[in-house]
């Protein structure tokens, strides 16, 4: 059964793999849109491109807190399980 931590986990993977997929689809959209030089394009690319740093920078930071996540949690595993060698270790992190 799923609890809550699982929900939560796969709620934060969602939500990781859109925003991935929101950044490459405006970076997409900047570069087909490159052409266009009117005053309104040009705004409207210098928000997107403002929003595509604020997203990367998100992304960035949602990406190394679930990376620090998974260590501490296989760190504790190890513990738990009183893995010694580094392939008991490292054989953990993938379980």
């Amino acid at each position: 059964m799923n609890g809550p931590d699982e929900k939560q986990k796969q709620t934060q993977e969602q939500l990781i793999g859109d925003l991935r997929q929101v950044i490459e689809n405006a970076e997409e959209l900047l570069k087909n849109t490159d052409c266009y030089t009117s005053v309104v394009y040009r705004s409207a690319r210098a928000k997107l491109e403002q929003a595509l740093l604020a997203a990367t920078e998100e992304l960035e930071r949602c990406e190394d807190a679930q990376l620090l996540r998974m260590i501490e949690t296989t760190r504790r595993a190890n513990i738990l399980y009183r893995d010694l060698t580094g392939e008991a270790k490292l054989m953990r992190a993938f379980h």
